[in-house]
């Protein structure tokens, strides 16, 4: 039976045909930017789905996940090794894309999956997009195959610790904050390529580019100018590198009001929630976790 969720219209869609929307005007956002669809990564932003609804993309064949909150990614993980084992169990019905050309495996950049990161063998990765307080860095590796939200030089150190310790490389975005608010997290604009180049000299921390927020609007072209700002920095950052034989080449922008917007600007990792899974709904805010010290939305 089809997921039904709520619009803040108040009218009835299913997550399919909302997730054939989002799809559909991501592929046409990315024609119009000149790139193909398949350029283009949606992440997923489970904040306020319900079991039942993540189990429909994955049937779907989704695979990109995103959470802000460490707890309830670790949840929400669970939730889809439990489907996709009850899948292996039936291959025929298992239906997950394991097409890994992507950004994270693309040919042209000679990038292939190392042994060991969380995702890719289920065709399931989770992005960890929200603010990173140090002391649950450790849970978020565990689970993560890219961590949007490095912002600070110690949080990239700790990382690097657990790295060493994993004996696995971990891939992450540099945080920066270009539209100037004050409540947002993300190093400021002059500090992100001096930031980035401490991050390259990191052996198995990757920086793989940059991720930012726009500030929340009615109108979604307000926020061009941010995202317009992010990318040329993105381009600059991109002529120097960081890291050897790490590609600079992730450009994560854009949330459920704008993300046509920041796929025009440049973005290939866009960040949807409530456009596919719908608004709040009772009992999927997860009122048994405490806040998060500094939680904004990511979405």
């Amino acid at each position: 039976m089809p997921t039904t969720t709520h619009s803040a219209k108040g009218s009835s869609e299913t997550v399919e045909s909302r997730y054939a929307e989002v799809t559909q005007r991501v592929a046409e956002a990315a024609k119009r930017s000149g790139r193909r669809p398949s350029d283009i990564i949606l992440c997923a932003v489970t904040k306020h789905a319900d079991p039942e609804q993540i189990r429909t993309l994955l049937h779907l064949g989704h695979r990109d996940f995103g959470e802000n909150r460490v707890q309830v990614l670790m949840q929400h993980a669970a939730i889809v090794e439990e489907y996709l084992s009850r899948q292996k169990i039936v291959p025929s019905a298992r239906k997950v894309s394991t097409d890994d050309a992507s950004l994270f495996t693309d040919s042209k950049i000679n990038l292939k999956p190392a042994t060991g990161l969380p995702g890719g063998s289920d065709g399931v990765r989770w992005h960890m997009i929200g603010h990173l307080q140090r002391n649950k860095a450790r849970k978020v590796v565990e689970f993560t195959r890219l961590i949007h939200s490095v912002d600070s030089l110690r949080l990239a150190e700790e990382l690097q610790v657990l790295a060493l310790k994993r004996e696995n490389p971990i891939e992450v975005l540099l945080q920066v904050n270009c539209s100037g608010e004050s409540q947002k997290f993300g190093c400021p604009i002059p500090a992100a390529i001096p930031m980035a180049e401490q991050l390259g000299t990191m052996i198995n921390v990757r920086l793989r580019g940059l991720m930012t927020m726009a500030a929340e609007t009615a109108d979604p072209e307000e926020t061009r100018s941010t995202f317009r700002r992010c990318r040329e920095l993105f381009e600059e950052m991109s002529r120097i590198g960081f890291g050897e034989n790490v590609p600079f080449n992730i450009l994560s922008m854009g949330m459920s009001g704008d993300y046509e917007v920041a796929i025009s600007e440049g973005a290939n990792i866009v960040r949807v929630g409530s456009a596919i899974f719908g608004d709040a709904k009772p009992g999927v805010e997860h009122p048994e976790l405490p806040a998060e010290e500094g939680e904004e939305p990511q979405e």
